[in-house]
Parts: structure tokens; sequence; C-alpha cells
């Protein structure tokens, strides 16, 4: 147990950070079971951003991030190259000179 009033201080500082970080690597387990049993793009995305942002906030390692990502990247649905084309090409409007 801590004696002095700072490593109290301390202690109790990091079972709140803890706690927020168990938070979110319990909302990243989940979403990760969910993109690789749906394999839906919408739900890879949520949880590629997820592992980002918990990385940001170091309650991930960096790495521990980048390889979650990788494994979801290999889930995304492939996309043709037509279909990837028109989506990507936007179109901007001309404007009419007087």
């Amino acid at each position: 147990m801590p004696v002095t009033k700072t490593a109290k201080r301390a202690l109790r500082s990091s079972k709140r950070k803890s706690e927020v970080n168990a938070k979110i690597a319990a909302q990243l387990a989940v979403l990760m079971r969910q993109a690789k049993k749906t394999k839906s793009a919408e739900k890879i995305r949520m949880a590629m951003s997820l592992a980002d942002r918990a990385a940001k906030k170091k309650a991930i390692h960096a790495n521990k991030a980048s390889r979650i990502k990788k494994v979801l990247a290999k889930l995304m649905p492939k996309v043709s190259v037509k279909t990837a084309a028109k989506k990507t090409v936007k179109k901007t409007p001309v404007k009419k000179s007087k």
C-alpha cells in the first residue's frame, strides 16, 4: 500500500485510468467480434476508428492498434475497380459566366 500522500493520489489516478482503459479495450473487443462475424464495411471502419482512438489515448499500444487494423483490413469486402472508380470521382459544379 502507498505510504506517502502523493503515492496515494497516484494510486487513485492509476485506478481511474485503468478502469477507462479496460472499458475502451472491452468496446474494441466487442466491435472486433462484430466486424469479424458480419464482415460489413461499416462495422470494420468503426472498429478501425476505435483502435486508432484507443492508441491515441494510450489505452492500447500503437503497434497493437496497427495489428488490429491489419486484420480488419483483410476482412474488408472487395470492391471491383469500376465501382470504386465511380465512387471516388466527384463531379465539380461548373460555374456559369455572365
